[in-house]
């Protein structure tokens, strides 16, 4: 998945800090400019190097022999292989990111499909969508095939009225069968308007445009899912042809 885009939630989850007193002159004076700290860890040829953030992307230190200089950068090997990136997406954006996983799986959504299948699938939608519509359409033959299973968490972000019509489904008695209803219709059998918003339903948006914004996603449908390696994977507005295959197969 994009990286960046989810940073300012992933960092957040990070404890482990290296301690201030144990680094290296010109590492503090690389603190001192923004880039926090997390961790050492030793490099290829002996090279020490430290983890560290700045402005929420995930950065690699290197000290040089003498222990009076040190390089930001990325390093690379005789193959043209960046293996700073792996450093940062092993020990930083995945395991966040399966992090991040659990509290999407937590959150309280419409579900679709089986909970025995394949791939599990989180997506956040407006009721007025039509990326999201096109892409509820295309999931359908994977939920029968139980190649995915579907989780909706509402947003109202398209239309001043998104949010009502998002409450009006959560509060309905049955969210699900109205929320496939209105994805049926095309959004045409809308659902009726309460004549006050459910408080409930109402929290449950905001805590599903809390999660959005720490997702960093700018648009709706935004889906994720664990791949095979259990990495989180983002798809931010209606998947292509290739981001769909790879979803149908959990990749």
């Amino acid at each position: 998945m994009k990286k960046r885009l989810m940073a300012c939630a992933l960092f957040a989850s990070l404890s482990v800090q290296a301690q201030n007193h144990d680094l290296p002159a010109p590492v503090k004076a690389l603190e001192k400019q923004g880039i926090t700290i997390i961790k050492p860890f030793t490099a290829p040829g002996g090279v020490e190097g430290w983890l560290g953030k700045y402005q929420d992307t995930g950065v690699t230190i290197y000290l040089t022999p003498d222990k009076k200089h040190a390089i930001s950068g990325y390093m690379y090997d005789e193959k043209g292989n960046n293996l700073s990136e792996k450093i940062i997406n092993d020990e930083i954006y995945i395991p966040a990111g399966r992090e991040m996983w659990q509290t999407l799986t937590k959150a309280a959504g419409i579900n679709e499909g089986s909970d025995q299948a394949d791939c599990p699938v989180v997506v956040f939608a407006d009721p007025f969508c039509p990326y999201c519509h096109t892409f509820w359409q295309q999931a359908q033959p994977l939920l029968k095939e139980k190649r995915i299973s579907l989780k909706t968490l509402l947003v109202g972000v398209l239309r001043p009225d998104s949010g009502r019509y998002a409450a009006a489904v959560l509060a309905s008695d049955n969210p699900a069968s109205a929320w496939q209803t209105l994805q049926a219709s095309n959004g045409k059998n809308k659902p009726t308007l309460p004549e006050k918003t459910s408080q409930a339903a109402f929290k449950q948006i905001q805590h599903n445009q809390s999660l959005m914004d720490q997702l960093g996603a700018n648009g709706t449908p935004a889906i994720y899912y664990l791949n095979k390696d259990k990495a989180l994977q983002q798809i931010v507005g209606l998947p292509n042809a290739e981001q769909m295959a790879r979803l149908a197969a959990c990749e």
